[in-house]
């Protein structure tokens, strides 16, 4: 191929790349369609979705476990051991599904609060 072959064929090549959106920095907050980005999920979100999971889980069973193998940090563990005493006495009150209802309240509440007061960082293994 001649020299003025690969220069076409580079040429093209970087215009197919820019036209499918490989090109510089897309700082629109939109994606190559054009659509907005998905946003992160706050943290105070999270940790409502992981105190919730394990408080269920711990629910139905009669140990607490590790806090660390649930993935949790020691703020979110205290967060897990208030929400499951609370469900465990509103299942013996009202049932299951009253508890889990509880659970979700309370996970995200407690979870909100934690984050609203500084979260992890109050300290260490917090």
């Amino acid at each position: 191929m001649a020299a003025g072959g690969v220069v076409r064929t580079s040429a093209v090549v970087v215009l197919v790349l820019l036209a499918a959106g490989c090109g510089g920095g897309n700082d629109t907050g939109r994606d190559a369609a054009g659509t907005p980005s998905a946003s992160p999920t706050p943290p105070e979100e999270l940790c409502a979705r992981l105190v919730a999971h394990w408080s269920h889980e711990v629910l139905d069973g009669d140990t607490y476990g590790d806090y660390q193998s649930m993935g949790l940090s020691n703020g979110q563990y205290e967060i897990l051991r208030e929400v499951v005493d609370a469900a465990r006495a509103e299942k013996r009150r009202r049932g299951t599904a009253a508890a889990d209802a509880l659970i979700d309240r309370r996970a995200r509440a407690g979870c909100v609060d934690w984050y609203r007061t500084g979260g992890p960082s109050n300290g260490p293994w917090q």
